[in-house]
């Protein structure tokens, strides 16, 4: 189970790094949009729907990445993947996803307004054509400010 450190901090983010591997070896690595985490799970939201979607078709492996910048501390969570493309937990997703984009958007504009920052687009472009990635977290790897390692395996 991740911790609380930890899901704070994603819930503060938009997009993870999604790492995923055909069975030939070759490596994809790319920004997937953050949903949410929920119990022993982690949804993201691939809109692209392109080599990270066909390499976790066949080998539905992934690691996720991120850091904090104030803590240093970078992260690593490894996991199963299940591809949701339809039905009842999808339909209620989009409705999540919805909500999502529109805070978002709305932390864009507003942040461009009280820095000064110019974007030059305020939205994430989802489509209604989007799959979702929920990862069963299986190992958290925390990498300290000093490149100290602490791993937990995550057991059923």
């Amino acid at each position: 189970m991740l911790s609380d450190k930890i899901k704070d901090f994603l819930t503060n983010r938009e997009f993870v790094s999604m790492g995923t591997c055909d069975f030939s070896g070759r490596p994809n690595a790319v920004p997937k949009f953050f949903l949410k985490t929920e119990g022993n799970f982690i949804y993201l939201i691939d809109y692209t729907k392109s080599r990270t979607l066909d390499n976790l078709r066949i080998n539905p492996k992934a690691s996720l990445s991120f850091i904090d910048l104030h803590g240093l501390s970078g992260y690593q969570i490894n996991g199963a993947v299940k591809i949701i493309e339809q039905g009842e937990e999808y339909e209620k997703i989009a409705k999540e996803l919805v909500d999502r984009q529109v805070t978002f958007s709305t932390k864009r504009i507003i942040e461009g307004i009280t820095t000064g920052k110019k974007h030059k687009i305020f939205e994430v472009g989802i489509e209604k054509d989007f799959v979702v990635f929920k990862i069963k977290i299986q190992e958290v790897v925390e990498i300290g400010p000093a490149g100290g390692l602490n791993r937990e395996v995550i057991k059923e």
